[in-house]
């Protein structure tokens, strides 16, 4: 994967499957808590990313969508 934002979104997303998994079994509810103020910095950190990524694309709503050509939306 070439860029950050996309790589910090996956790991958000097996960060929180992860917590979820671990909050059915027997761990101290101090862990958790903790657990879950890092995992809600971690998405305030990945939106602020995201947002601020440098990403651009040549691609303009002219060009439609590339799995569905605009040709055959009549079909």
């Amino acid at each position: 994967m070439k860029n950050f934002a996309i790589q910090l979104v996956w790991f958000t997303t097996l960060y929180v499957f992860i917590f979820a998994g671990l909050c059915q079994f027997n761990i101290p509810l101090t862990v958790l808590i903790s657990l879950l103020i890092f995992g809600h910095l971690l998405i305030l950190f990945m939106v602020y990313t995201v947002l601020k990524d440098k990403y651009t694309t040549t691609k303009t709503f002219k060009d439609w969508y590339e799995d569905h050509p605009m040709d055959t939306l009549d079909e």
